[in-house]
């Protein structure tokens, strides 16, 4: 049972532009129903990335990010537990 979908003019653009570069590089007609159904089909098997594209930040953060975090960082040379930690923070 085909159920109609409203997309905006980018998005039926990009429908568009994909479904003719299938047909280049492969010399088959795809619909656009065949199409949407393969992309749905392929984010749904990789739904948390589809998930985590809705989210205001990334958490946990990508492997750019912890790069970056992990530049700043230096070792002082000293070993320190917690017990030591909470001694210099709260005194």
């Amino acid at each position: 049972m085909a159920t109609a979908v409203k997309v905006d003019e980018d998005a039926k653009s990009h429908l568009e532009e994909l479904q003719a570069e299938i047909r280049l590089r492969t010399g088959q007609n795809v619909t656009q129903q065949e199409l949407l159904t393969r992309l749905i089909d392929d984010a749904y098997e990789s739904r948390t990335d589809v998930i985590d594209s809705f989210r205001d930040s990334t958490v946990p953060l990508s492997a750019d990010e912890k790069t970056a975090m992990r530049q700043g960082r230096m070792r002082s040379g000293l070993e320190m537990d917690e017990a030591d930690i909470d001694d210099i923070l709260y005194g």
